[in-house]
């Protein structure tokens, strides 16, 4: 099999690559759209590559499906899904995995499902909710925890800890969250520098 050649079906250093491409691309994505400091241009033309990546990505692993999956699934789920390259983005990452036939875990696609879309809640209250009193931990913590979607991340640990998934895809899932990050910071700072 063509994978099992190249040597990424369990590659620890193929998989911290492109979780971290996928995050980087999709903050891209999401700031041409909303933010506009991108291209939409670059957004639409990068979606498809993405997307294939995103399909690859899922269909060399069984966990890295179920947990590409589940992010797919908690943003569809909260209605995110909300711009033509989202779309072009996820035909082409649907139309792969249906052709691929790829295997999941499905009772954990279930449970980082869920724990994605409370990530995707919390995250939005926070957001929604920028004139909290800054002097309040609680506060700032319930920023910063669903601002980085730690919920996913810790419902990943857990399935580490009890030996369902293996910990590097942990290790790739905050990769991608950090990716993300960082796009959304540069992005940020564009916003900024225009403003000023």
């Amino acid at each position: 099999m063509l994978l099992e050649s190249l040597n990424i079906l369990d590659n620890i250093y193929f998989f911290i690559f492109s979780y971290s491409v996928l995050g980087a691309g999709l903050k891209y994505i999401d700031d041409a759209f909303d933010e506009r400091p991108f291209s939409k241009i670059n957004g639409l033309i990068l979606s498809p590559f993405l997307g294939v990546l995103w399909a690859l990505t899922m269909i060399v692993n069984p966990f890295s499906t179920t947990i590409l999956l589940a992010i797919i699934l908690g943003v569809l789920f909260k209605g995110k899904i909300d711009n033509l390259a989202h779309l072009i983005g996820l035909i082409s990452i649907v139309s792969i995995i249906i052709i691929a036939k790829v295997e999941l875990l499905f009772l954990p696609l279930v449970f980082l499902t869920a724990a994605g879309v409370i990530d995707e809640i919390g995250n939005d209250i926070a957001s929604y909710n920028k004139d909290l009193p800054k002097n309040k931990f609680r506060y700032n913590f319930i920023k910063y925890f669903f601002g980085r979607r730690y919920f996913l991340k810790v419902a990943l640990l857990y399935l580490v800890l009890i030996g369902v998934f293996p910990l590097h895809f942990l290790l790739a899932l905050i990769f991608f969250d950090e990716a993300y990050i960082i796009v959304e910071m540069y992005s940020g700072s564009i916003i900024t520098s225009k403003q000023l």
